[in-house]
């Protein structure tokens, strides 16, 4: 369904049990020739693959915003960044070194060497439906693994089109594949499979413990992105100018539904009033519309759902005293788009200050001293991404150390790249996507102790 005018986009079968075991099987018949292949061989087919996103980013991009919603122009950054994923672990997998070790004797020789997992299954959500399949299958296919991965049932037309990617460049079949089947269908025999030796998963952190319950019967490799409750601090040396602009990058993006996004700020007394009257003429320029018109900055939530849970943060912070300075409101009445909204007076006990809103909402609560807006920042059972702006290095470098979160943007609003670690501490997950740290996740180490005469 399109979110921005509920029409249907398209229809894609609802699979079953059997065509999960289906897939499994088709990826560990293909597994042997793929893990055979050099790293050289599998890279040629991953530049092709990074070939055809890009040749195919319009045609992709106009489908991520008619099922997703998010403007076209981010779209197309969307396929983009998801390409670079591709491009990145094309060339990393040509880097998966092992290492000699000294042995303790003359008559020993110690090795470590490193080889690929095996069948992977990825589950992926619908905010950013091509790059977070890129993300885990282009370090899977890098490492030697095979792949299949089940999109989200808002966002499957995205995915096919990268299938067809994969399949234009060549990738041998069985090697890449998809099925869209309900969540339970999907995990539940991907967990009781011995075959399928990893599950990595990018959604909410309620999800990610069912998922940890589940791996615990065959002790299954997993990786997990889970949610996040990123708070963003202006400390009174910061630059005015670039805080806003990091603050409105952040923020509303994809309508303010990335796991990333600021979702609560904290600003020193001393540049508050600065900050908010310059953030709020910001928020006011936003333009909120159907993603396909191309002077849209806000595009509809993905749902109807969405777009409640917002509308109950905001009502909920208003009556706990909060101020509504600008937005506030249920854009349209038979789409779910929202005001992009600023939130003055925002208490530690409103939802939106301890719930991930997934919506165009700032909460903006003043603070006194950098210990105050850390210790605020770390109150929280997640640690995905957290976000901070102050010209001193000294302030900087002690807040860097001091944040309990995977990710950390210093003066810096948009910090993924495909070549950076990207995950989460505390509930926010497990592992790393992304940079050396992503094609690991992929791999198993094998120690080698060889006796010689």
């Amino acid at each position: 369904m399109n979110p921005a005018t509920n029409e249907v986009v398209g229809t894609m079968p609802n699979g079953t049990e059997e065509d999960v075991l289906a897939a499994i099987d088709g990826a560990q018949l293909a597994l042997e020739e793929w893990k055979g292949l050099s790293a050289e061989k599998r890279s040629i087919f991953l530049e092709k693959f990074y070939q055809q996103v890009v040749e195919r980013k319009e045609e992709i991009a106009r489908i991520i915003t008619l099922e997703n919603g998010k403007p076209l122009n981010e779209a197309r950054g969307e396929v983009l960044y998801a390409a670079s994923f591709i491009k990145w672990y094309a060339e990393e997998g040509k880097r998966v070194y092992g290492r000699t070790i000294p042995s303790k004797g003359a008559g020993q020789r110690i090795q470590v060497i490193k080889q690929p997992v095996g069948v992977v299954a990825a589950i992926t959500p619908w905010n950013f439906p091509a790059a977070m399949i890129t993300r885990k299958l282009a370090p899977a296919l890098a490492a030697g693994c095979t792949f299949i991965v089940k999109p989200p049932k808002e966002t499957p037309l995205t995915a096919a089109k990268l299938m067809e990617c994969a399949e234009e460049a060549g990738i041998p079949s069985g090697v890449v594949n998809m099925v869209v089947t309900p969540n339970e269908a999907f995990s539940e025999t991907v967990q009781n499979s011995n075959e399928v030796r990893k599950l990595t998963f990018t959604g909410s952190t309620e999800v990610g413990k069912l998922l940890m319950k589940q791996s615990a019967g065959l002790v299954k490799n997993i990786s997990l992105e889970l949610g996040g409750q990123a708070p963003l601090i202006v400390l009174d040396d910061a630059d005015v100018e670039t805080a806003v602009e990091g603050t409105i990058a952040s923020k509303f993006r994809n309508a303010g539904q990335t796991c990333i996004c600021a979702n609560r700020l904290y600003v020193q007394s001393g540049i508050y009033d600065e900050f908010v009257s310059k953030l709020k003429g910001k928020i006011k320029e936003l333009k909120v519309g159907n993603g396909l018109e191309e002077d849209v900055d806000i595009g509809p939530l993905i749902n109807q759902k969405g777009c409640d849970k917002v509308v109950r943060h905001v009502e909920d912070a208003v009556e706990k005293g909060a101020e509504v300075v600008v937005g506030g409101q249920v854009n349209q009445n038979d789409a779910p788009f929202y005001e992009p909204t600023l939130i003055l007076e925002a208490k530690e006990n409103m939802l939106c200050m301890t719930e991930e809103t997934f919506g165009p909402v700032v909460p903006v609560k003043k603070v006194e001293s950098d210990e105050e807006a850390i210790s605020l920042a770390n109150e929280t059972p997640f640690g995905l991404a957290a976000y901070y702006f102050t010209e001193s290095i000294s302030r900087g470098t002690r807040i860097a150390e001091a944040l309990d979160y995977g990710i950390i943007g210093w003066n810096h609003g948009a910090p993924s790249a495909a070549q950076a670690p990207f995950g989460g501490m505390k509930q926010s997950g497990l592992g790393r996507e992304g940079g050396a740290e992503g094609i690991e996740a992929f791999l198993e180490t094998k120690y080698l102790s060889v006796g010689i005469k």
